[in-house]
């Protein structure tokens, strides 16, 4: 009988199958590798003694390599002392056509290579008896080429309980006394044929890393990266290009790149197979081919002579010096003047039809639009989409259209450039990138997958998301975008905690995604309105006190992984969150006059030196100091798009205090204080159903303390605490007695009085409403409407198409968008698909319905993504979004507005009557993803998220 923990371990990494290729949710899957055995299973690890892996020399040198890690993998399993020299079970490796020990063995047992040969990057996992003499039982690893075999061997090492992440991450390797494999015949192969990563953006933190560790970018520290790549599916790379030069740096990067079995590319502006670096070490002349043709001509042929039988994929085509746009009026005669000199360099240089190498064009920022324009390119070469930098795809191929070299997708996981650099820290929620690399794989674009990491650290948990949803996009769907973060968790710290840490990964990343840490201020979260700088703060702090929890029970040997995965990234991105908003409060507090705001700077600061603490763990106290330099990115002090030299402490204010006490009031809902405020002093209005209490601050203007009282116009309105002493403030409660309160009242008055003369007269608003009883759908209070999109009470759908959550999408609660995202425009009538939405409006007249969604761009080029609204029985008006990227449209500062406040925010008003209502929210085209729906009189109260979601009767 399997042991509990066993069984968790099964339910929690085993059943992450359609992912990673594990077996399924229980040891009896084909090649499943469990603690206990099954019928028919053998043991690769048996207390101490190890099955041995044997290849054959004749196969690739990367095959071999792998082999090796395997051997090192079994090692690790079965502690120090393993010993695979007496045992007589084996796993058996090698690749079809070049393995003469697995053509042996594939013939004689009549092994079925369906699915594995003449696919890319298949293999078979199979147990064998008695494959050949001297072994009695052995799992069969056969690949179709090269990577098949060496995936297929990585793919054991992940079933033995080893992360990719072993080493790049410190995440330990679980000593097990036994692992057994069970039988049966296990195929896979990937969907997306080029799966890799871009480092970028690399200095200071992965350039001051590397040449700490290896002392700049050459083999070794390659070697580790090719290893990574393997490990997680991936095969593709462009390499770091921050003033470094893959080939040029050191020589033996592409040869053993090739030998590792790494297919090397470069980046969207560095064509031929030479780093942009290259060109100011041996160029001659200017970076312009419209004056020096024949010298970049021949810095290009020498990319590709380079380059030899190396595996790789050639970029095309050029921009301006510096990864800057060419010529408008040029570009695109002159582009495809390029591509052309370019390919008969690849047809004189390889000595084969330049569609025989594989070559990509870049769309990327100004050459989309080159693209739009009518420019083309051989059929054989990949088109490569890309997104807008933010993660928000800009142009996707139509529908079952194809080419001879496909399409592919450039995306980002981090970014140098406007409207600001983001690097540090991981802010790319995973549903997102499913969302929209689901968009890319439904409508064509399977070729090449390639994401922007930065640094590479701290971007593992999105790196391991996007290389295994690009191995098999088909088996990743909703439910199982839901439970990646707990396997993933698995994965690496063991099942035990793995449902809460991937809680936690979730919840971080999406706390991240509300707005890049980068793009942070003092004035993001609203201190007045909706409590919410105060709820933000509250969802953070409550974050990091479960990430601590679960740290202190987790053993010594994941401290390392832990703080680095987990617990950092939470800290921190606290620790800034509320820096800020000290830093908002003393601000606001200095203009007040509040004494108070000389804590709030002292709190800013002190949150200030404890992010900088946070970092010299991470860089020097964990795995023995391993990751020096690497959280050296600045994240404070940005005034542009572009990063500051170091973290540079924000602008505090400071108070005098007055000699005497000074009794100040401050209120929910407005920045201004009182005595001294120029309006009255106006609550917010109470509600029986959205707002029953609202909040009023008296506060100390001076150096001594003073004693208030606090007094209600109206028995049922009540004040507390009634009477208190303040040094620096004091926080009351104004409530309404709903029992007591008569039917026609309407309004009430606080009264403050301090000790020391000052009197201060608040008004307080009251909601009533008439036949509450009939009230039906989210009750409109203080003139909004706050609605979590899934929160819909009918969702119709038209033939062919449907709703669905994506959970956890988005700022707030989950994204709603309709499937397939293929589909055809719908209409807005009966035949249409919309949402429902019942709302009470409290009075006539003009609304505001603000739609607020994820920022999808016009990726179908059609003028812009669009949805419609209507309030019962009108007529449904279409809103179109608005955004583009491209510097100086029209619509590129709602873009940039877009992409700061991670949603865009559609708008359309309505002028309806008092009452119960029904809100519909039509689909016209697809890819629109819903967040939120929000109903807003003119001069309603405004905050960053908007409010929380209103009472539903």
């Amino acid at each position: 009988m399997r042991s509990s923990a066993s069984a968790a371990i099964a339910a929690l990494v085993l059943s992450f199958s359609p992912v990673v290729s594990r077996a399924a949710d229980n040891c009896t899957q084909p090649a499943a590798i469990c603690d206990d055995a099954v019928a028919g299973a053998f043991a690769l690890v048996d207390n101490g003694r190890v099955a041995r892996v044997i290849v054959d020399d004749a196969d690739f040198p990367g095959v071999l390599r792998a082999a090796r890690d395997v051997e090192g993998d079994l090692a690790k399993v079965a502690g120090a002392h393993a010993n695979p020299k007496t045992t007589k079970t084996a796993i058996i490796a090698g690749t079809l056509g070049r393995s003469p020990r697995i053509d042996r063995i594939v013939a004689k047992h009549k092994l079925d290579t369906r699915g594995v040969a003449n696919t890319w990057e298949g293999y078979l996992l199979q147990v064998v008896e008695r494959p050949e003499p001297g072994i009695d039982r052995a799992l069969i690893v056969a690949g179709a080429d090269k990577r098949g075999t060496i995936f297929g061997l990585y793919e054991v090492s992940r079933r033995l309980g080893v992360s990719p992440w072993n080493w790049w991450a410190d995440v330990p390797v679980q000593a097990r006394s036994t692992r057994y494999v069970a039988p049966g015949r296990f195929v896979d192969a990937p969907q997306v044929r080029y799966r890799g990563i871009f480092l970028n953006d690399e200095d200071p933190a992965l350039g001051g890393w590397m040449k700490a560790t290896y002392g700049g970018p050459n083999h070794q520290f390659y070697e580790r990266v090719f290893e990574l790549v393997l490990r997680l599916k991936g095969n593709y790379l462009w390499p770091a290009m921050w003033g470094r030069a893959f080939a040029d740096d050191d020589p033996r990067n592409p040869q053993l790149a090739d030998q590792y079995g790494v297919v090397i590319g470069t980046s969207h502006h560095e064509p031929m197979m030479r780093a942009h670096v290259e060109w100011k070490r041996h160029g001659q002349g200017a970076w312009d081919y419209t004056k020096n043709a024949d010298n970049l001509r021949a810095f290009w042929r020498d990319g590709i002579a380079r380059m030899g039988s190396h595996e790789s994929v050639v970029t095309l085509g050029m921009r301006g010096d510096g990864d800057e746009p060419m010529a408008q009026d040029t570009a695109i005669d002159l582009l495809q003047t390029i591509v052309a000199d370019q390919r008969n360099i690849l047809r004189e240089l390889t000595g084969k039809p330049p569609e025989e190498t594989p070559q990509v064009w870049a769309l990327y920022k100004e050459v989309q639009d080159y693209f739009d324009a009518g420019m083309k390119v051989p059929d054989d070469v990949t088109l490569l989409f890309a997104d807008d930098n933010w993660g928000n795809l800009r142009r996707l191929p139509k529908p079952g259209e194809t080419r001879g070299g496909g399409h592919g997708v450039y995306y980002h996981f981090d970014y140098v450039g406007g409207p600001r650099n983001y690097k540090w820290l991981n802010t790319t929620q995973i549903e997102r990138t499913w969302e929209q690399m689901h968009l890319a794989y439904e409508y064509g674009a399977r070729q090449l997958w390639i994401v922007n990491v930065g640094d590479l650290k701290p971007m593992e948990f999105p790196i391991s998301f996007f290389l295994d949803y690009a191995w098999k996009p088909e088996a990743l769907g909703i439910d199982e975008l839901a439970r990646y973060p707990a396997q993933w968790a698995a994965e690496q710290f063991g099942p035990q905690h793995a449902r809460e840490i991937g809680e936690l990964l979730m919840r971080y990343t999406q706390y991240n995604a509300r707005r890049k840490p980068e793009l942070l201020s003092p004035e993001t979260f609203s201190l007045v309105n909706d409590a919410e700088a105060d709820r933000v703060n509250a969802d953070w702090s409550a974050l990091v006190e479960r990430a601590r929890a679960i740290g202190a029970v987790l053993g010594p040997q994941y401290r390392d992984a832990y703080y680095q995965l987990v617990e950092y990234p939470i800290a921190a991105s606290a620790n800034l969150t509320a820096m800020y908003v000290a830093t908002g409060r003393n601000r606001l507090y200095a203009k007040q006059g509040r004494v108070s705001a000389n804590a709030q700077g002292e709190l800013a600061r002190s949150l200030f030196a404890r992010d900088s603490e946070l970092a010299r763990v991470y860089e020097h106290d964990i795995a023995g100091g391993k990751w020096v330099h690497m959280m050296s990115q600045p994240r404070i002090g940005y005034t542009g798009w572009q990063q500051p030299e170091r973290n540079i402490m924000p602008t505090l204010e400071t108070v005098t205090p007055k000699a005497a006490a000074s009794m100040g009031v401050v209120i929910e809902g407005d920045t201004a204080a009182w005595p001294g405020a120029k309006s009255a002093a106006v609550l917010p209005p109470l509600d029986a159903l959205a707002h029953r209490s609202r909040a009023v601050t008296v506060f100390n203007r001076g150096a001594k303390p003073f004693r208030f009282e606090a007094s209600a116009s109206q028995p049922w309105l009540r004040v507390s605490p009634t009477a208190g002493e303040v040094d620096d403030e004091f926080a009351l409660r104004v409530e309404v007695d709903w029992d007591a309160i008569p039917a026609n009242a309407r309004t009430a008055r606080v009264t403050l009085r301090g000790d020391e003369g000052t009197r201060v007269s608040i008004d307080v608003p009251i909601e009533q409403r008439a036949n509450a009883g009939k009230i039906r759908g989210f009750v409109e209070s203080d003139g909004r409407i706050a609605i979590e999109a899934e929160h819909h009470a009918r969702a119709v759908a038209s033939d062919g198409v449907q709703w669905r959550t994506i959970p956890n999408l988005g700022r707030t609660l989950s994204g709603v968008t309709s499937f397939p995202v293929t589909a055809p425009a719908g209409t807005t009538d009966e035949r249409g698909s919309w949402l429902e939405y019942p709302v009470h409006l409290a009075h006539d007249g003009v609304i505001n319905v603000r739609v607020v969604m994820s920022p999808t761009l016009d990726f179908r080029h059609r003028g812009g993504l669009r949805y419609a609204v209507s309030i019962d029985g009108e007529a449904p008006r279409i809103v179109t979004v608005k955004s583009d990227p491209t510097p100086g449209h029209a619509d590129f500062r709602a873009w940039e507005h877009a992409v700061s406040d991670s949603v865009y925010v559609g708008t359309s008003r309505h002028d309806a009557k008092a009452g119960n209502r029904t809100l519909r929210i039509w689909r016209v085209d697809p890819g629109v993803v819903l967040q939120r729906v929000e109903i807003a009189r003119d001069g309603a109260r405004q905050s960053y998220l908007g409010p929380v979601e209103s009472p539903k009767l």
